[in-house]
């Protein structure tokens, strides 16, 4: 009997364990910090502007797809600045490979869009804060999306692409990483 309650006992841990796990994002290429591998090539910065490996887990049920954005809200526009827009990732993707938001190497998933930047153009566009404007916090955020497709194509705003992931939301996760010039 003794067994018995014991091994009940490990199931119901085993199974809160379970339930208690959250959807999370990580990346194994960032700390609290971004470095020059990350930060924006042009309008004044020369990082290299390669978008960090992501990966996420624990995504909630129902997920159909996910998007990835990456946002700074103390760009000095009075909107904040959107850096990466990347969306309609099949639901069986759990990571996004280190560069993976430079268009011309083609490393995303079959299927996932990359929407315009604020630099206007689609793509990852790294950090490039004004210089002496102190630290700039750089939002990555994955969204577990409760639609295959999104709707949007790769020509529409960040705006617009946001409009659409906060009506599909199931979930989303975040990293931050601070950067400043």
């Amino acid at each position: 009997m003794k067994k018995i309650i014991s091994l009940l006992a490990i199931i119901f841990i085993g199974l809160q364990a379970v339930q208690s796990q959250t959807f999370t994002l990580k990346s194994r290429d960032i700390g609290g910090q971004s470095t020059k591998k990350e930060e924006f090539n042009a309008f004044g910065c020369s990082g290299q502007n390669i978008s960090p490996e992501l990966n996420w887990e624990n995504a909630p049920a129902g997920t159909k797809s996910f998007a990835i954005t990456l946002y700074d809200k103390d760009a000095p526009t009075g909107s904040g600045f959107w850096h990466w827009v990347v969306f309609d990732i099949p639901a069986n993707i759990h990571e996004l490979k280190s560069n993976a938001g430079n268009v011309s190497l083609n490393l995303l998933p079959a299927g996932a869009t990359q929407g315009k930047t604020d630099y206007g153009v689609p793509g990852y566009g790294g950090p490039c804060p004004p210089p002496g404007h102190g630290p700039h916090q750089y939002v990555f955020t994955v969204y577990a999306l409760k639609t295959e497709k999104l709707g949007p194509d790769a020509n529409a705003s960040a705006a617009v692409v946001g409009y659409y992931l906060n009506q599909n939301t199931l979930e989303k996760a975040s990293v931050v990483m601070y950067y400043q010039r």
